[in-house]
């Protein structure tokens, strides 16, 4: 992202930029709403391991790659378990934000239609979350896989009793993978430098640490996905004011001409009398 290949809209059919003041109160608001509700959903210990035990079933019916085999390849080193686990805890929330911010500035069309489908995409996990608690894989002992981030950190979670801040049984959707897979999305639709599909690989990289690290099913990864999928249909990019003149046939804004009257024409010299 940078001005020379990605220019700042401009010109008279730019949208305004939304109030900073009203926008931070905005995502301020959505923040607690999602860590409040998240906290909704604690308490649900036994529903939630049966949960899990029944999204471990459905994989294995469905055929879905183990996420043993992903885990096993982190594994391979102390270093590379470690930035997974880094990576998981540390990118997630500030990758967000500066999506956010950037849009904010250099596309405000952009950022109005990216904060609204990432509101619609959180409102809708929460609910699930609500309805369909989670255990994540590290907490079931059917998967044989180990929790990376407490034996080789860092860790953002605690003990699931005391954890506060958290509601660890909110497994599914995976928000890291939805978010992620937004921000690429977004950034794409908004920038015009050739280097801007390089992008999707933070979702991929994000996908190989949520399942890798387990704190997700592949099941996670694909509600996600969906729910952003119809985020996305219900909410399409507003076409900017000039393409919506050209869709519907409306006559563009020019500079009116006046003709000149009789008197003002020139007579043309020799001409006929």
């Amino acid at each position: 992202m940078n001005a020379r290949s990605d220019p700042a809209e401009a010109g008279p059919d730019a949208p305004a930029r939304p109030p900073l003041v009203r926008e931070l109160l905005l995502v301020a608001g959505l923040f607690l709403v999602y860590k409040f509700g998240r906290q909704l959903a604690t308490g649900h210990t036994a529903e939630a391991f049966r949960n899990a035990h029944h999204v471990w079933d459905w994989e294995r019916v469905l055929r879905l790659p183990d996420e043993g085999a992903v885990q096993s390849l982190l594994l391979h080193g102390d270093t590379l378990v470690h930035v997974a686990n880094t990576y998981y805890a540390a990118v997630h929330f500030p990758a967000t934000l500066a999506f956010l911010v950037w849009l904010y500035l250099r596309r405000p069309a952009h950022y109005v239609w990216a904060r609204r489908v990432l509101a619609a995409v959180t409102g809708a996990a929460l609910v699930l979350h609500l309805l369909f608690p989670l255990a994540p894989p590290r907490m079931l002992g059917a998967t044989g896989l180990i929790d990376t981030a407490r034996r080789f950190g860092p860790s953002v979670y605690g003990p699931p009793r005391t954890d506060a801040l958290s509601n660890q049984f909110a497994a599914m959707p995976s928000l890291h993978f939805g978010w992620a897979l937004m921000l690429a999305i977004g950034l794409v639709v908004a920038t015009r430098t050739r280097w801007r599909w390089l992008w999707l690989l933070h979702p991929l990289m994000t996908l190989l640490v949520v399942v890798g690290t387990a704190n997700h099913y592949w099941l996670d990864v694909i509600v996600a996905t969906a729910l952003l999928g119809l985020a996305l249909a219900v909410l399409p990019l507003p076409r900017p004011r000039q393409r919506q003149r050209q869709r519907y046939g409306l006559p563009h804004r020019r500079a009116e001409v006046r003709r000149r009257t009789p008197a003002e024409r020139p007579e043309l010299v020799g001409a006929g009398r």
